[in-house]
């Protein structure tokens, strides 16, 4: 599919944010004691690592031109 450079560089900026945020999370899950906490941080890795995937199928699909 052909993509406008802005808009790979929109997803990818997006990625890098969406990347930050998963490692917060996952890092963070070790350090809480609290198991409500650690479930909310582990439905934010099991939603950012799905957007991540989803990220990676439109950046393998894009031809920018």
């Amino acid at each position: 599919m052909d993509y406008a450079l802005h808009e790979v560089l929109e997803v990818q900026e997006m990625t890098a944010f969406k990347t930050l945020c998963l490692t917060k999370s996952k890092t963070m899950k070790g350090y809480v004691s609290d198991e409500e906490l650690k479930n909310i941080l582990q439905q934010d890795v099991d939603t950012s690592t799905r957007q991540l995937q989803e990220f990676a199928s439109i950046l393998s699909k894009a031809k920018p031109n």
